[in-house]
């Protein structure tokens, strides 16, 4: 897998939530902060406002996307000057009757004109957060173009459908079409930046051919027996010239990204497999498990097994 296809789906934690909610003006809610996650909103039909005491009110229209990887709290509403009509919403209100709900009851609204938004969080492991997350802007905002971005468009339609009116199967479709979306907003955003002179951040990596091959390398076989040498191969540049170049825009040497992404696969791995930590260590390149376990614990602060415990509490039963 190449970095970007692995910035998601390697710190999820838990199955994504998302809702299909329709109201009408007056409006207004809230979203509560939910830190270790991140969320979207998508304007469906209509049009609303975003909302939020550090910024000027933002208008948003049909097809414009909004993603908070932060899980930042904010506030959308049919007219900044609307005051609050229901309680903070949060992506695990016990009140919700599943993670894909549909929503078309309005509860508060008074007839007016009709807002649908389609919104939704992913759970993220803090211990497994892909740095390139960390440097996002607490709101992305990718106003609607279908001619630029036509496959988000067909993203949104299609998870539109099947969280509007679920049906057979949407169980897996839904959580794969929520990847389909994220990838396709962190692809454009990390298009659009402005690089050009640039020497650091992801944004400028994923758009620096010499970086982006290392990086590839390194998620496309974290086995192999790295050096700065053979990375430096794969970027076509002097072991020196990409040394400067990776730690500058990457933040850390490259070894120390691999070492990184090799101990985050591992507590991954640890989570959500049975498999033996001889096993765990040989698949991300160690052939001592005493190596692997001494590096683990480096980055983590457990051993691997104490990890997994904690990770994942026994069952009682009784």
């Amino acid at each position: 897998m190449d970095v970007l296809s692995e910035v998601i789906t390697v710190g999820r934690t838990g199955r994504p939530r998302s809702a299909y909610v329709r109201w009408h003006a007056p409006w207004r809610q809230e979203f509560a902060s939910v830190p270790g996650s991140a969320g979207f909103q998508v304007i469906l039909e209509g049009s609303c406002w975003l909302l939020s005491p550090h910024a000027a009110p933002l208008p948003l229209g049909p097809g414009d996307v909004l993603f908070l990887p932060h899980g930042t709290g904010h506030t959308l509403g049919d007219d900044p000057a609307t005051a609050v009509t229901a309680p903070a919403c949060t992506p695990d209100d016990p009140e919700l009757p599943g993670p894909f709900m549909s929503d078309s009851v309005d509860r508060l609204g008074q007839g007016g004109p009709v807002t649908v938004v389609l919104c939704g969080a992913y759970q993220l492991d803090p211990s497994r957060t892909h740095p390139l997350l960390l440097t996002l802007p607490d709101v992305i905002h990718l106003p609607a173009d279908r001619n630029r971005h036509p496959e988000l468009h067909a993203a949104v339609q299609l998870l539109a459908s099947e969280v509007g009116n679920p049906r057979l199967g949407a169980t897996a479709i839904v959580p794969a079409l929520l990847d389909t979306l994220l990838m396709y907003v962190l692809r454009i955003w990390l298009a659009e930046q402005p690089t050009h002179g640039s020497t650091t951040g992801w944004a400028a990596a994923l758009n620096d051919p010499a970086v982006t091959a290392a990086l590839h390398a390194v998620h496309r076989d974290p086995t192999a027996p790295w050096t700065v040498a053979k990375l430096a191969t794969e970027a076509g540049l002097s072991r020196a010239a990409f040394a400067r170049r990776f730690t500058s825009m990457i933040g850390q040497p490259p070894l120390g990204y691999l070492t990184w992404w090799r101990m985050t696969t591992a507590a991954r791995l640890l989570q959500t497999t049975e498999a033996p930590l001889r096993s765990i260590a040989a698949q991300v390149g160690y052939t001592s498990e005493f190596a692997f376990a001494n590096a683990f614990k480096r980055t983590h602060g457990l051993a691997p097994g104490a990890y997994r415990r904690r990770a994942r509490p026994p069952h009682h039963t009784g």
